[in-house]
């Protein structure tokens, strides 16, 4: 077989979980020991329509990225570009001072478009690679197509992409065959990978497998401990170990292992990338990962639920972003319409006293202060007689009149982890749970308990106040309600509370 190259893209993927912001010590120390370990191509981050600001991988013109080389080795230096985001006008001549070659990356209908910018920077010096995006939704016409335009340009290579993560072997050997086929064989192929069913690191070797017998020169792209945005790639210390001892290569793992340690460890304790049951769902139904993570973020869907609302999206939509559509599903999935009438009515006149009136009411949410503050709440509890209710968890040592739980994840737990106390207290379901409540439960509408545009208005305990208010409770009370850190990110009594 042809030569094997891997190039790493940990300062250009890896943009995606930092902003761009890695720092300049990182960005010069992650170039030189890569360079040291003898990577063949860094790609050092993005070219883009901004001025760069220092300590960042957004770089403006290839003269920006020379503040951040101490040294410049054999390794090929690249930098990407969107093929409509960047003025190619404003790239000067290729001097080899800094970058050596631009990655061109273009959508499965714009790829004419796409390597027509790959033709004016190729004019200008630089060598050329084409990336194309999500290959997996290319017709084999289209893939021939493709490679006409490529063996038109010849570009120094052409790079296979799972956008989504979706391919499995067979995917790839098809895509492989047509592409080895059709594109010249001085014309290196190569293979981007994302992990979202944590086939990353086997589609690279399948992919070297695949072109063991031809005579074409291949790439392979990887980041360091797989930094990229969702799942994240194929692991650049992986790929350099697979290479080694499988094709004969001399990456020095040990050099690898110290960027790990000095420059990447950091970076995994303050941010969070990689496989995830949530970004496994993007690679099932083929879905760009802004939607999972809008999902996560905005309102922590549960596995279940996340994989019922992407299933609903249109195919095409779902290789898109449109977060009005998405909450739009997210509602429409969540808002299952039922009669509670009943259930509203029996729930209202439960809450009154002997004169008529809204009895006080507690709600004990699963913040951490519920367990370190308990005497003081016991003692509200003894003093004031309020009916108290459990939002979304069972804590040990308390005893409730009312569970309110707003997820089939706490619904679950609290069921399988208490069973006795579960099944002897009252229980106010909202209907994305259940449409019909076993006895003992109460069911309303989960429309009731929300109010869009709200923030957090999905919290459960957000969501409990906007529905008794509809009860017309006048005093609430809360105990545990500990606020977010960072969105969402509560300090739990029960250590073993599914965090949804």
């Amino acid at each position: 077989m042809g030569n094997i190259r891997m190039l790493d893209c940990t300062l250009r993927d890896g943009a995606y979980i930092v902003n761009g912001i890695f720092g300049e010590s990182a960005i010069r120390g992650i170039i030189d020991k890569l360079q040291e370990a003898g990577v063949d191509m860094i790609e050092c981050g993005w070219l883009k329509n901004s001025t760069h600001e220092i300590g960042t991988t957004y770089f403006h013109t290839p003269d920006d990225l020379q503040n951040y080389l101490m040294t410049k080795q054999s390794a090929l230096h690249v930098a990407m570009i969107d093929w409509d985001r960047y003025d190619v006008s404003v790239l000067p001549e290729c001097d080899h001072k800094s970058i050596d070659a631009i990655r061109v990356v273009f959508p499965v209908d714009k790829y004419r478009e796409g390597i027509f910018v790959g033709e004016k920077i190729k004019e200008k010096g630089y060598q050329v690679f084409f990336q194309a995006a999500n290959t997996l939704a290319y017709s084999d016409d289209e893939l021939r197509n493709l490679a006409i335009e490529v063996n038109r340009v010849h570009p120094s290579g052409l790079s296979i992409v799972d956008t989504f993560g979706a391919m499995y072997e067979d995917d790839m050997k098809h895509i492989i065959d047509i592409l080895d086929e059709c594109v010249d064989q001085d014309i290196p192929l190569g293979f981007h990978s994302h992990n979202n069913q944590q086939m990353a690191f086997a589609n690279s070797m399948c992919f070297c497998k695949c072109l063991e017998n031809a005579e074409r020169d291949i790439i392979i792209d990887s980041s360091l401990c797989g930094m990229g945005r969702g799942a994240g790639n194929a692991t650049t210390e992986l790929i350099a170990n697979f290479l080694n001892k499988k094709y004969h290569h001399n990456y020095d793992m040990n050099v690898i292992m110290d960027a790990i340690d000095i420059y990447m460890t950091g970076f995994q304790e303050k941010y969070k990338w990689g496989y995830s049951t949530a970004y496994c769902i993007a690679g099932m139904y083929c879905c760009h990962v802004n939607n999972i993570a809008y999902l996560l973020d905005n309102h922590r869907t549960s596995a279940r639920d996340m994989r019922n609302i992407i299933d609903s999206l249109d195919p095409e939509m779902r290789k898109k972003y449109d977060y009005d559509l998405l909450e739009e599903k997210y509602l429409e999935n969540q808002g299952r319409k039922i009669d509670d009438h009943s259930a509203v009515e029996e729930i209202k006149k439960s809450l009154l006293d002997v004169n008529g009136n809204v009895r006080d009411i507690l709600f004990i949410a699963p913040g951490r202060t519920s367990l370190t503050e308990r005497e003081r709440i016991m003692q509200f509890i003894i003093d004031r007689k309020p009916i108290v209710i459990g939002v979304n968890a069972i804590l040990v040592g308390y005893e409730y009149d009312y569970l309110f739980i707003t997820n089939s994840a706490r619904y679950e737990y609290a069921r399988n982890t208490y069973p006795q106390q579960f099944f002897s207290t009252k229980r106010i379901l909202l209907s994305n749970i259940k449409k019909d409540g076993d006895e003992g439960e109460y069911v309303v509408n989960y429309s009731r308990a929300i109010k869009r545009g709200w923030p957090h208005f999905d919290n459960a305990v957000i969501c409990a106040l906007r529905l008794f208010e509809r009860f017309h409770a006048k005093n609430i009370y809360l105990a545990g309600f500990d606020g977010f850190k960072n969105a969402y990110n509560e300090s739990y009594a029960d250590e073993y509370l599914p965090t949804l």
